[in-house]
């Protein structure tokens, strides 16, 4: 799977497999979204590799297990984000060059306990108020 930012400066390819495919609904996905849920698919970390340019990061220094944001530093595009604690790279779904074929469809909602009355979750899709129980 290829995808890139919305200039083009950033590009990236995924070439592990998913261990998750979700749409998140968590305040923070919320803020970075544009106010929906955050559609993204986690795969692990050696299965994924910037393969031009050098996205910009962010993480917040105010809170505990602060995740690391990666993003175009020319149009802002929010690419992936990094998680302290796993080490799996969250991909978002909308960077990806094929999302329809490449991601196919959330398999869960999480964070459910943030959603908006305007947010939309398909028939059916497993949710959880945080995150499901490892298994």
């Amino acid at each position: 799977m290829k995808g890139r930012c919305y200039c083009g400066e950033v590009q990236y390819e995924v070439t592990g497999k998913p261990v998750m495919k979700a749409q998140c609904h968590c305040r923070e996905c919320q803020y970075l979204s544009g106010g929906g849920p955050n559609f993204f698919m986690a795969v692990p970390n050696d299965g994924f590799r910037i393969t031009k340019g050098t996205p910009r990061t962010f993480t917040r220094s105010d809170i505990p297990d602060a995740r690391t944001r990666q993003f175009c530093g020319t149009c802002g595009t929010h690419l992936t984000t990094l998680l302290p604690s796993r080490p799996v790279t969250i991909v978002k779904i909308g960077t990806l060059d094929d999302p329809a074929t490449d991601y196919g469809g959330p398999s869960l909602a999480i964070f459910m306990k943030d959603t908006q009355p305007f947010h939309m979750v398909a028939d059916g899709l497993p949710c959880f108020q945080d995150l499901p129980p490892r298994a």
